[in-house]
């Protein structure tokens, strides 16, 4: 039953990558033609010379994929500090009332000020390394990250929550081996949502403070007028974007079907 599950869950995963990708591929087309400008947009054809069929294609290839590397290892950083963060968090919130309100203002405020505004006191502060990219890419993270967390670990059966204090449990307890667990669906559409935030948060890292990677790269192609490269970069982000979000979404139905509140079922 579980591997049907799974079966069911992946197969449902792929379809929607596939569907998104074929609408945000349709889309590039509609773009490219209502803009009327090959100097400026710049097709799946000509993105595909850039790359794969073009004279420069291996050099272009070579240095769009370092900059890759560079982005998603500070992607990785951005979405590890800002989940541990809001999974912290949140569960002191559970916890208490007072660490619920003194922290969810601040990380509202974190939230609804532009991160344009902020990086120059970032930058001051923890200067223009790993320190950086780990705060910039970890605020866009944590604020919808902690909101569905608290939710997840809110809505877990207070009955069970009864079951536990009678046989001697914390409050803590509860946390461990009731909260969490029920919070485990809503954990999950945080990481489905925070893996393209993280990368968006690193590519403005990227452009306002370490001046490397993908975010960089971008800018600079597009004030030298390489729109090619601008494209190709921005193609190429996009589509590892996806990836990543469908790989959360598989690594979600393998772990629900074996832990979710539904395990073992049809």
């Amino acid at each position: 039953m579980t591997a049907l599950a799974i079966g069911r869950g992946v197969g449902k995963a792929l379809g929607n990558a596939l569907l998104v990708i074929v609408m945000v591929y349709l889309l590039w087309v509609v773009v490219v033609e209502l803009v009327d400008n090959p100097f400026v947009a710049k097709g799946p054809g000509d993105v595909a010379e850039f790359l794969f069929t073009g004279e420069d294609a291996t050099e272009n290839r070579s240095a769009v994929f370092e900059q890759l590397g560079v982005t998603l290892r500070d992607a990785a950083i951005g979405f590890t500090a800002g989940m541990l963060a809001a999974i912290v968090l949140a569960g002191a919130i559970v916890l208490s009332r007072g660490v619920e309100s003194t922290v969810m203002p601040v990380a509202m405020i974190l939230r609804a000020v532009p991160l344009i505004a902020m990086a120059p006191v970032i930058v001051l502060i923890f200067g223009r390394g790993i320190s950086a990219v780990a705060v910039m890419s970890g605020i866009v993270v944590l604020f919808p990250a902690l909101v569905g967390i608290v939710f997840g670990l809110r809505s877990s059966s207070k009955q069970m929550h009864d079951v536990v204090h009678v046989y001697g449990g914390s409050d803590r307890d509860v946390l461990l081996k009731v909260s969490f667990p029920a919070a485990l669906p809503s954990l999950f559409a945080a990481i489905r949502i925070s893996v393209p935030g993280a990368i968006t948060g690193a590519l403005i890292a990227e452009w306002l403070a370490t001046g490397r990677g993908i975010g960089y790269a971008v800018v600079s192609a597009a004030g030298q007028s390489k729109n090619n490269e601008v494209w190709a970069l921005v193609i190429v982000v996009t589509v590892v974007s996806l990836l990543l979000y469908l790989l959360a979404q598989v690594l979600e139905t393998f772990v629900l079907a074996r832990y979710g509140k539904d395990a073992g079922r049809a």
